[in-house]
């Protein structure tokens, strides 16, 4: 099961940026200033230690401002520009001035990121993105990214985490009255038509704030416009709980929303994003990744695909003779006449990047699902160029099957209950802690 839920995950992330490879330009010829030694590298510039921010009594200096707007636009595909920074540099140093907060109530309450903790979530990240051990590290390096910027905004998100629930245990109780209405609710509006939602929450703490947070809005529409991924700038960028996951509402009835939120949702196609939504809370833009019908009949018609994956990780830096090498490899896997086969070459070569299981149509984005609706059983697809890797995707059976939207359990309404408390919870206790913080901004 842990290996299908990987899985998953990984065709839903191959959706926003997988692309067919074409084929590889013929190799130049060798000059002598080919053959030349490579230029000795230029010596690393000193890190800017002018202060852009003092919180408290803490400096947030223009080096880490710039590192983290360098991970930020390598992680959400923002082009490296003066202009990109010009664009994101206010509410990345906003960002920063939060996660210094969120960082020194954690020290005052002795809330601490084991090692383990932090080791887990940087595993995780290469494992996310098809990297070996230790690759990570380098391509931050080759991107001149600080490390310790993630580490302080990985250890920033976990402290933070253990903080938010600490106070909601102190503060917030659901009751069986609360989850028996939301079960009630649920069964009254059950053949209503569902929306797959992501959301990016920017939050508007007093009105001088507005104009600033509305422009950054619509700077990340032409950005995600331009090719940056909705779920990367979500993470960066998204002040509601489900930025750690890229923004994932899952499925909602219009019901379940607030109304700003739901009128905004209705005339939006699959694959659309809304224009800034204002609430009283802040901005909100949304993405409808899908639409399903409600449940009223029982259930609903879905393919359930059987598929076998092989990647070929590629280094952060791609050459033309590293491109020309890992599509002569997925040359070999392409050649393989069934899923067996696939699976076994892929275990062979690439045994940690080689994945199979089955997967409902109900759980893929809708760019993915036309790949897999197109291929036929046992067709390899075309290379499909992702972060940190070459896959090769084969379908190994289709089965068209009734799956039902059965009625939630008591325990996933508690769950989803929480997740709205959680998120309440810490929107009040950032902003508590923004009001009573002294903080001098000077870039």
């Amino acid at each position: 099961m842990a290996l299908l839920r990987s899985f998953c995950a990984l065709l839903l992330a191959l959706a926003g940026i997988c692309a067919v490879v074409p084929p590889a330009a013929p190799a130049p010829r060798q000059t002598a200033a080919h053959n030349a030694p490579p230029p000795a590298p230029s010596p690393e510039p000193a890190p800017d230690t002018r202060i852009a921010a003092v919180v408290n009594d803490e400096v947030i200096s223009v080096f880490d401002l710039l590192s983290r707007m360098r991970m930020i636009e390598l992680s959400s595909n923002l082009p490296d520009t003066a202009e990109t920074r010009q664009r994101i540099g206010a509410q990345v140093l906003r960002g920063l001035v939060d996660e210094k907060l969120q960082l020194q109530e954690a020290k005052r309450q002795n809330v601490v990121a084991t090692d383990d903790e932090l080791n887990t979530a940087l595993a995780q990240i290469e494992k996310n993105n098809n990297m070996q051990s230790g690759q990570l590290n380098l391509l931050l390096k080759s991107r001149g990214i600080d490390r310790g910027s993630l580490v302080n905004q990985l250890t920033a998100s976990i402290v933070w985490a253990k903080l938010v629930r600490r106070m909601a245990a102190q503060n917030t109780e659901i009751t069986d009255e609360e989850i028996d209405a939301a079960v009630q609710r649920l069964k009254e509006h059950a053949g209503e038509p569902q929306s797959h939602i992501a959301e990016i929450f920017l939050a508007v703490d007093n009105p001088t704030q507005d104009q600033e947070v509305r422009n950054l809005a619509l700077k990340l529409i032409e950005q995600m416009k331009q090719g940056a991924r909705f779920s990367a700038v979500a993470q960066q960028f998204s002040q509601s709980a489900t930025a750690a996951v890229g923004g994932d509402m899952g499925w909602m009835r219009p019901d379940q929303l607030p109304a700003e939120l739901a009128a905004a949702v209705t005339p939006l196609k699959p694959g659309e994003l809304s224009p800034p939504i204002r609430t009283n809370s802040g901005y909100y833009l949304l993405l409808v990744l899908d639409r399903r019908n409600g449940d009223a009949g029982g259930g609903q018609a879905a393919t359930l695909y059987d598929v076998v994956q092989v990647i070929i990780p590629l280094p952060p830096q791609l050459t033309e003779a590293v491109k020309r090498t890992a599509l002569a490899e997925a040359a070999t896997f392409r050649a393989a006449k069934s899923c067996p086969e696939l699976l076994k070459l892929g275990q062979e070569k690439l045994p940690k990047t080689t994945s199979e299981g089955k997967v409902s149509t109900a759980n893929i984005a809708p760019q993915l699902r036309d790949l897999l609706v197109k291929l036929k059983v046992g067709e390899p697809s075309q290379p499909l160029l992702q972060r940190g890797g070459l896959g090769v995707v084969m379908v190994c059976s289709k089965d068209t099957q009734t799956v039902k939207n059965g009625d939630p359990t008591r325990e996933e309404v508690f769950e989803s209950l929480l997740r709205q408390k959680l998120d309440t919870v810490s929107r009040r206790y950032l902003r508590d802690l923004r009001r009573a913080a002294y903080v001098d901004v000077r870039v």
